[in-house]
């Protein structure tokens, strides 16, 4: 195989490996510190 090819692959598999990874982190992170918030604050989940 050609080495620009394997090397889009690999570049392209780390990306999406990436941003999978972001959204499982990122999402319970918000609706925790949202939930933490309407607790201590008040404020509605919705904002």
């Amino acid at each position: 195989m050609n080495i620009g090819l394997i090397l889009l692959m690999i570049i392209g598999g780390a990306v999406g490996v990436f941003s999978t990874l972001y959204i499982l982190v990122s999402l319970p992170a918000t609706i925790i510190f949202k939930i933490i918030r309407k607790v201590s604050h008040g404020t509605p989940l919705m904002m």
